[in-house]
């Protein structure tokens, strides 16, 4: 049984025959004639009794017809859900994201998306780019937002931030004394550093690599939060986003600085599957996103004490 045969029993039960049926469908009579009987060859039981000319439907007919109403008003209603842009979203949000956007972008992202639709449900999983790259494409994720660069053929990839990345010491640090910080005053420091092959640190890789320097690396994470605990407990420095630390350095918890003649920056950008139209769960989830937007503390500002 599929909805066509559903939709030729309706047809017949407004127009009294299959002729007319036909009419109003389009169809020829042998067409809907040929229909009917392989419904009542699948289902194993009469539809109609021929009297004369005219048809008369049969209890299961109409328990068909019936069954008919109630699936294309589910349809109706289901595909007014979809195309009104103006109702609230429904359903669940899959989304994956790194450890920095989980803890600093999402929760703001997240609040402002409920705010407009309350009744979506997210899911949020923290990943790496690599792993989250794999839940998209397998369809265990709706989108991601990822550090940059992703270049897969059947994913889209839409650039959003671009974040700073900041050198983070203690303010007790011989560094946090100069007015500016050299690239050459980093030889011999040791330092804490986010994982190896994540975008991030292949930006920082190929600061070390520009200027000559081979970096005292004591320990690797992809927490950033367990990275600004070793700073703070002396085990090293390290380079990570502004708005990891932003709160931090305004309370004078943290020094940071950018490196003289270097700007250093991570890309982040949303990922999801290429398909032919954008689902609207992304497309508001991008909406919210850029609504939210300029909140996030992404570069110092220039009033703040870090050194340029």
């Amino acid at each position: 049984m599929d909805l066509r045969q559903l939709a030729i029993l309706q047809a017949i039960a407004e127009t009294g025959s299959f002729t007319a049926c036909g009419r109003k469908l389009h169809v020829s009579q042998s067409a809907i004639s040929r229909q009917i009987a392989l419904l009542e060859d699948e289902l194993g039981e009469p539809l109609f009794l021929r009297v004369g000319r005219q048809v008369r439907m049969t209890p299961a007919a109409e328990s068909l017809v019936q069954l008919g109403q109630r699936v294309f008003q589910d349809v109706r209603d289901t595909v007014g859900a979809i195309t009104d842009h103006t109702r609230a979203l429904r359903g669940t949000l899959r989304l994956a994201g790194g450890m920095t956007v989980c803890l600093y972008v999402l929760p703001p992202l997240l609040q402002h998306l409920k705010k407009i639709h309350p009744q979506l449900d997210v899911r949020v999983t923290v990943a790496t780019a690599a792993r989250s790259v794999e839940d998209i494409r397998a369809g265990r994720h709706d989108a991601g937002l990822l550090t940059l660069p992703v270049e897969e053929s059947d994913l889209i990839t839409v650039p959003v931030l671009r974040e700073e990345l900041m050198l983070v010491t203690m303010p007790t640090h011989r560094l946090a004394k100069r007015k500016k910080v050299m690239p050459q005053d980093l030889a011999g420091e040791p330092f804490v550093l986010f994982e190896p092959g994540s975008a991030t640190r292949r930006v920082i890789d190929s600061f070390f690599v520009t200027e000559n320097i081979e970096p005292v690396i004591v320990m690797d994470t992809e927490n950033v939060e367990i990275l600004k605990a070793m700073v703070k407990t002396g085990l090293g420095i390290s380079i990570v986003p502004y708005q990891a630390v932003a709160r931090e350095v305004a309370d004078g918890q943290f020094f940071c600085s950018r490196i003289e003649g270097h700007e250093l920056a991570r890309q982040t950008g949303w990922v999801y599957a290429r398909a032919n139209r954008v689902p609207r769960m992304v497309l508001e989830l991008q909406r919210a996103f850029e609504e939210i937007r300029g909140g996030l503390q992404l570069s110092p500002k220039p009033s703040t004490p870090a050194r340029s």
